[in-house]
């Protein structure tokens, strides 16, 4: 594309991305500068409102423009909210919020107008919305560091209320290296316009001298008054204002594009953007789009200097106002002054920042890292060890030569944080392969043990940061911790931007060109289906899970085709808004520590919460180039259960009445640290992964994964971790878990190369499972290919082409083949070898993560052996309502008998009888039932009958209300109090929680009032089990006829269906009533069965004769296709009814 020029030099100072102004800018920042270059700028300020969240993309997108060789400046500025003081508009806003609670309670005493009502309220709404735009801009690192100590202040205390807001008093304690312009419509000098214009000219001035006053004051002649040019009349009335009062003080005038989108064909797009911003907000539908730009009155992309010169001529003309060409020809040329003479052109220092309190007074980070490793070897009582002597060192020189010492330092900080209040994990990702981490207590997995490398974490010639990824049982509250102590500058979480995905923007986008409702619907509800059996084809994927990408969406789906090829505005507004910002969150896990962040980076507030304007993830690496180390704190709910089940085992079998954290964690350490526990145990492998008792265990949850574990019944730690490597999308397309399991049968039939391959491969039957693998199988069969060079032959093993990285894999091979050639292989061998590398590249899994894993499956599989009913109830606390039936089912298949809801026996969760058989639903199984509630009842009882419920005197029945007592009684709660009053549950609810008693007399009353209304029905009894426990009752529904009728003939529930016999039994839950694209009707039925398993049938072919029954036992024969499910052609034929 050729490069415009323009006679006219202009820089735009003023400009807005989608990554700091949802909603109000598009396109991402590297956008705007790769049409501001194209369109011959050789500069760009970024200036979102109130943030910097774009500055990231605009330093790397600069940096790889100058490697490609194109000269342009990135300037980094803000459009930041500006009050004169917010301790005045904090006074006012407490001044309008107490006039608003007078006006309230005049209104509730009906002794006001609402006018002076609504007065009060727009008067509240006006001071909480109050702000005025300011640009500012960094001239140089200085400036650059109390912009972002500006905008994180703005985030913080009294500045931020809705809106993150700076002050005078703010902008002279921080003004240093930056410049200032008056910004736009909303800027400083137009709030004096707007406030003053009813009293004249001269009220409007004289407000515009007080701000030039304090404006020259903190910057001097770095203060500009800013020009726009647009067909809006009250832009040229300010600007004629900003002309005088600069022409008074003389002060220099700059004019802006104000750019907001990233090309002029983008305008529609933009306005399209912001209304369906507005509409997340609750705003009104309004779907006229103007038909041209002509209509909007202004064009906002970044124009150069000729194109900024024929607005100013157009739209000056069209408002009918008159100004000196040659001052509005300076003011352009102004800012490419500014940009090229006035800033420095600079990347923002990216020196890695950790905090120093890690480090003990009087040391360096090197000491202090080596004297903490050599005191955990010696406690781990491993220091007369020579091979951990050796790799030990040889693991400190690589992170010492490095520069991250202080970052293992920072990250045993925090695992001896962790350790104070909760259980972690054994290890996780390649940081289980340092022995320094192991030594350090941050993992506890012993690398030489198991043999895990440490060059597959960390490699001496690699640039890379350490990223060491650390489970927690509970992440907020470790993190909440660390703020506390640390504080908010310290510890910071990484947000995450949520961005408009295809779906529903198809569906906004349609609402606006009237497209029906039932079209879209037919194509959104299809399209993804529709595309992921060809994009897993594409990827030579046959199993798991795939969610296609919007690419293959767009390339796959024949309906979306169709729908976009007969609507092709819509296609261009989702090519141009897929993808676009449309909120913040927070990491899951995710933070940064280091010491005074709010001066290296500008914080932001998101939910309350302050946050990193930048993100690092899959999508985005954001803060590793911006000199940003993130630590990742993860929560795995399989570490919440532990803690569970050994507070359970210590109140029961070592005599406990209250467990302490640190009881759980001596427990812990002495029973199932894997330095402790049996790992060898050959009874928690024979019943647990041989036998197929699954409760819980971690990496086992799911069917296919139990059954190749039966198959393949492990006897190690090893053996689970090729287990939980091979059973994922990409080893199951390639048959390797029948491949496997065939090996392990036939163990003569493997074929080592020579003695190294066996050594590498014996322990996973020959195969290459894992990465490690590939690395040693290099390094020890190559001539002088050191373990580093292995651990870079598995990332460029699958580059292609004639790129740096297949030259790094040649150069390897090379040494490679020269090795094995000198060891005794043939060429041919040598090639099959590599060969197999290349094949195993594609899904070889990490050793180091498989066996830290495995370690924690293994820990679940030994609490469920040894103390299966505490392990069961901490397994039903854990799950979700969405499969806690499933989860009840599970325990009762092992034998244990589900006690129901009792109000002297349960408590806030899942307890094991005294006799160890049953397990006790808890409290908090009810939904709709407070903790409140709950403290009540179990400070109080035992209850002898239900007058000593409903009046003890104990009792806080405002917090035991009318709602607690209803579903306490519709969920069975209160059964053990139903005596033979009571004609039935029916009668018994509408004496004690319907028509609440003040008192006992009253209560008899209901008592003889409400006989005639006896039980509930069973329908009504499944809805209320379902409702109110989430647990479906199959024994109000499964008679013990209809059961035996099954298991003669052998019927499975659906959970267990047989395609080869494709009969099961189910009960239908909810029939929900579709049309085909052809106008069809068909169903699809919601059912469920013993097993807890919910699933979908669809029935085709239905007609008005089909009549099916919820909530009753049927049997069918169905079809059923991997991708569509189960289904039926005719319900007469297929279905019937059991009783």
């Amino acid at each position: 594309m050729d490069i415009k020029s323009s006679p006219i030099p202009f820089i735009g100072l003023h400009a807005h991305s989608v990554a700091g102004s949802p909603f109000d800018g598009l396109g991402y920042p590297q956008e705007h500068m790769d049409f501001a270059y194209q369109n011959g700028s050789d500069a760009l300020a970024l200036t979102d409102h109130g943030n910097m969240n774009g500055l990231a993309y605009q330093v790397l997108h600069a940096k790889k423009m100058d490697q490609d060789g194109k000269n342009f400046k990135p300037i980094y500025g803000c459009e930041v909210y500006f009050l004169p003081s917010i301790e005045t508009w904090k006074q006012q806003y407490e001044e309008a919020r107490q006039d608003k609670k007078r006006a309230n309670k005049l209104k509730a005493g009906k002794e006001t107008s609402a006018t002076i009502i609504e007065d009060e309220q727009r008067n509240l709404k006006d001071i909480i919305n109050r702000r005025n735009h300011l640009i500012l801009l960094a001239q140089n690192q200085k400036g650059l560091n109390n912009l972002f100590k500006l905008i994180s202040t703005s985030f913080t205390g009294d500045s931020f209320y809705r809106f993150p807001r700076i002050d005078y008093e703010m902008l002279k304690e921080n003004s240093e290296g930056i410049i200032a312009a008056s910004a736009c419509l909303g800027g400083v000098y137009a709030g004096d316009m707007w406030r003053n214009r009813d009293a004249g000219p001269d009220a409007v001035m004289k407000a515009m001298r007080e701000t030039t006053d304090q404006m020259l004051g903190i910057f001097g002649d770095r203060w500009y008054g800013e020009l726009q040019w647009n067909n809006i009349p009250e832009q040229h009335e300010l600007n004629k204002y900003i002309i005088q009062i600069c022409s008074e003080y003389g002060i220099k005038l700059i004019s802006t594009a104000d750019s907001h989108y990233p090309n002029p064909d983008a305008w529609k797009d933009r306005i399209l953007y912001k209304r369906l911003g507005w509409l997340g907000k609750g705003g009104d539908m309004n779907t006229e789009l103007p038909a041209s730009v002509k209509e909007v009155g202004y064009e906002l992309y970044p124009k150069n200097g000729e194109q900024m010169w024929e607005s100013y001529k157009s739209y000056s003309e069209l408002c009918g106002v008159d100004y000196d060409d040659e001052l509005v020809l300076q003011s352009i040329k102004e800012t490419y002054t500014i940009g090229h003479d006035r800033i420095e052109r600079f990347y923002p220092d990216s020196t890695v920042r950790l905090p120093n309190f890690v480090v003990p007074k009087g040391k360096t980070d090197n000491k202090a890292l080596v004297e903490g490793c050599i005191k955990g070897l010696k406690d781990l009582e491993l220091h007369q060890k020579q091979e951990y002597i050796d790799r030990l060192r040889t693991e400190l020189t690589v992170i010492r030569d490095r520069g991250f010492s202080k970052y293992f330092l920072t990250m045993k900080a925090i695992a001896d944080k962790a350790t104070e209040i909760q259980i972690v994990g054994p290890g996780r990702g390649s940081a289980a392969g340092s022995l320094v981490a192991y030594v350090l207590g941050i993992t506890q997995i012993d690398p030489i043990k198991y043999g895990l490398l440490f060059s597959r974490f960390l490699r001496s010639d690699a640039k890379d940061y350490p990223d060491i990824d650390y489970d927690v049982s509970d992440p907020m509250i470790l993190k909440d911790k660390l703020i506390q102590e640390w504080g908010d500058n310290t510890v910071v979480p990484i947000s995450n931007w949520n961005t408009l995905q295809l779906k529903s923007l198809i569906k906004d986008i349609s609402k606006f060109y009237n497209i029906p409702f039932v079209e879209v619907n037919v194509v959104t509800g299809t399209m993804i289906k529709e595309a992921t059996g060809p994009a897993k084809l594409a990827h030579g994927i046959a199993a798991g899970v795939y969610a296609p990408t919007f690419e293959e969406v767009m390339e796959y789906s024949e309906s979306l085709q169709k729908f976009l090829k007969k609507y092709p505005h819509v296609k261009t507004h989702v090519e141009a808004l897929y993808g676009q910002v449309r909120s913040a969150s927070r990491h899951a896990g995710g933070c940064l520590v280091g010491e005074d962040l709010d001066k290296h980076m500008p914080l932001i507030n998101s939910g309350g919460v302050r946050q990193t304007p930048w993100s690092e993830g899959q999508n985005v690496r954001h803060l590793e180039p911006m000199g940003f180390i993130k630590f990742d704190i993860l929560g795995l709910s399989t570490l919440r259960m532990i803690e569970s089940c050994v507070e359970k085992i210590l109140r029961k079998y070592f005599g406990f009445s209250e467990v302490l954290f640190e009881d759980v964690r001596d427990y812990y350490d002495a029973h199932l640290h894997p330095d402790k526990i049996n790992l060898n145990d050959e009874e928690v492998y024979k019943n647990i992964f041989h036998g197929g008792q699954w409760a819980g265990v971690f990496q086992f949850t799911e069917p296919g994964a139990q059954n190749f574990c039966s198959n393949v019944k492990p006897n190690s730690i090893i053996d689970i971790s090729a287990i939980t490597s091979i059973f994922r999308p990409g080893p199951l397309s390639a048959q390797v878990d029948k491949n496997y399991v065939a090996a392990i049968r036939s163990p003569e039939n493997i074929k080592y190369l020579n003695d190294i391959h066996r050594e590498v491969t014996e322990e996973t039957y020959g195969f290459l499972i894992f990465q490690e693998q590939i690395a040693l199988l290099a390094h020890l069969l190559g001539k002088k290919l050191s373990l580093d060079e292995g651990n870079l032959l598995r990332k460029v093993l699958t580059k292609k082409g004639t790129g740096k990285g297949h030259e790094i894999k040649e150069g390897i091979y090379k040494k490679f083949s020269a090795g094995c050639i000198e060891k005794g292989m043939t060429q041919h061998e040598t090639d099959e070898l590599w060969s197999s590398f290349e094949f195993f590249s594609g899904y070889g899994f990490n050793k180091s993560h498989a066996v830290s894993y495995s370690v924690l499956s293994y820990q679940c599989a030994w609490l469920l052996n040894y103390y299966p009913a505490e392990w069961l109830a901490a397994f039903l606390d854990k799950e979700p309502e969405s499969r806690k039936e499933k989860a009840i089912n599970v325990a009762k298949k092992m034998g244990y008998e589900i006690s129901p809801l009792h109000i002297n026996m349960s408590t806030y969760s899942w307890e094991v009888s005294e006799d160890g058989k049953k397990l006790i639903q808890p409290f908090s199984s009810i939904k709709g039932l407070g903790d409140a509630a709950v403290k009540q009842i179990m400070d109080n009882r035992p209850f002898n009958n239900i007058e000593d419920f409903l009046f003890n005197e104990n009792i806080t029945y405002s917090k035991l209300n009318k709602k607690a007592l209803d579903v306490l009684v519709r969920s069975e709660a209160l059964n053990p109090l139903v005596d033979d009053r009571f004609t039935g549950l029916k009668h018994f609810w509408s004496a004690v929680a319907v028509d609440r008693a003040k008192n006992k007399k009253r209560f008899l009353k209901n008592v003889e009032h409400y006989a005639p209304e006896g039980d509930f029905t069973d329908e009504e009894m499944i809805e209320y089990k379902v409702s109110l426990t989430g647990v479906f009752p199959t024994h109000l529904v499964m008679t013990d006829r209809v059961r035996n009728q099954l298991d003669e003939l052998s019927v499975p529930p659906l959970g267990d269906f047989n395609q080869e016999h494709s009969v099961a039994w189910f009960i239908p839950r909810e029939i929900i009533k579709k049309k085909t694209k052809n106008n069809k009707d068909y169903w699809i039925i919601k059912v469920i069965d013993s097993t807890s398993t919910t699933t979908s049938i669809k029935c085709w072919g239905v007609t008005e004769q089909d009549v099916l029954h919820i909530n009753r036992p049927y049997m069918a024969k169905l079809s059923y296709d991997e991708q569509w499910g189960f289904s039926v052609r005719n319900i007469r034929k297929s279905f019937k009814l059991l009783s």
